[in-house]
């Protein structure tokens, strides 16, 4: 390896959740910094483009079907990850969903969607992928959180109980599995413009309470988060476990417009 520690080249990543989104950012992320991919998806054909993409940045590609849902699925995406690769690294563990209803109106089967989805699928997905990391004693997983695992918001009951579940599982696997050379540290970003929230952003007196409450007055661009997930995936970080990093252009100060006058 190279003794820059944010290099991660010889190393071998799966992103859950590669299709689009955020999931696409963090594998291309760790494609730059040197990285080989297994990404994933429920329908392998929708990572045709994205394999070429990497490819194309001279890293390799492997698409996986996963379903983290479904317990057989993750089993098998796990193996056939070992078996086409050799070993794993890393794991970001990306796939989720989220469905917005007041409280009042979300559902049985809602709240088992988001809850399977987000908290288990993040649990045995990491189970699963642990096992061959604690066997060769090394092993870097994120988790992606969101700023809802610290805070609470209107609309987004199932979906910030599964979030701060996140967080509170990766203190629990760390504590696990730390004696086995595995760190698991949790990626929370802040409102982020993906094709999930897209909506959001088009109403533009949300938008404008957004920005208010953030101190650095933007929103955050899926590019904001690379470093983030290169440096917790790297052995830059390899004295860290069972954190939470927010990347969220500080709402998570609780800021709002001061009522003093700034210098």
């Amino acid at each position: 390896m190279s003794q820059n520690p944010f290099d991660l080249t010889g190393r071998m990543a799966i992103v859950t959740g590669a299709s689009r989104g955020l999931g696409q950012y963090f594998g291309r992320a760790l494609a730059r910094a040197g990285a080989d991919l297994v990404i994933t998806s429920r329908s392998i054909g929708a990572l045709d483009a994205f394999r070429a993409e990497i490819e194309g940045l001279g890293r390799r590609a492997v698409p996986l079907e996963l379903d983290v849902r479904d317990e057989a699925s993750i089993r098998r995406m796990a193996d056939a990850a070992e078996e086409a690769c050799g070993r794993i690294d890393i794991l970001v563990n990306n796939a989720g969903c989220n469905v917005r209803k007041p409280a009042l109106d979300i559902t049985w089967d809602d709240w088992n969607l988001v809850l399977d989805t987000n908290l288990r699928g993040t649990f045995f997905v990491a189970q699963a992928v642990a096992r061959g990391m604690v066997e060769r004693h090394y092993g870097r997983i994120v988790n992606i959180g969101s700023v809802t695992s610290v805070f609470g918001f209107a609309g987004l009951a199932p979906y910030c109980a599964s979030r701060g579940g996140v967080k509170q599982l990766t203190m629990s696997l760390a504590d696990d599995w730390g004696v086995h050379g595995i760190t698991v540290n949790c990626l929370a970003p802040g409102w982020f413009r993906t094709e999930q929230n897209k909506v959001l952003y088009e109403n533009k007196e949300w938008l404008d309470y957004l920005v208010d409450r953030i101190p650095l007055k933007r929103p955050g661009q899926p590019t904001d988060l690379e470093g983030a997930v290169v440096f917790l995936a790297s052995d830059a970080s390899a004295y860290i476990t069972g954190q939470t990093l927010l990347v969220d252009g500080g709402i998570s100060t609780g800021a709002t417009r001061a009522m003093v006058q700034r210098a």
